[in-house]
């Protein structure tokens, strides 16, 4: 895998990552909760370990490539934040969207 189709395929992961939380009440997409609705911290917990999932899976292709390089804590403050932006579809989607009563 060349370093371009690496790179499509981590913000692809992220962006799966990142809006899975949200669209989906049981948690990471598998495991069906007892109560009806999931709440919003563990929303974000879950979204929390998709990013270390990415991250490891990120560093795995990198180092496949033969060009691991060590990262500080200014890379992981980016690309969280950058994990942050990209879940805004899935929270309008869950929380400002308009419902209509027969949503509820």
């Amino acid at each position: 895998m060349n370093t371009l189709t690496a790179a499509w395929l981590i913000i692809f992961l992220m962006v799966l990552a990142a809006n899975i939380p949200f669209f989906t009440e049981s948690l990471f997409g598998v495991f069906r909760l007892k109560s009806a609705h999931k709440p919003f911290v563990l929303r974000l917990l879950e979204m929390l370990l998709l990013y270390l999932l990415v991250i490891g899976i990120a560093r795995g292709l990198e180092t496949m490539a033969g060009n691991a390089f060590p990262q500080g804590w200014q890379f992981y403050t980016v690309t969280l934040c950058l994990m942050l932006v990209l879940a805004f579809p899935g929270f309008v989607w869950r929380h400002l969207r308009r419902r209509s009563t027969t949503d509820v």
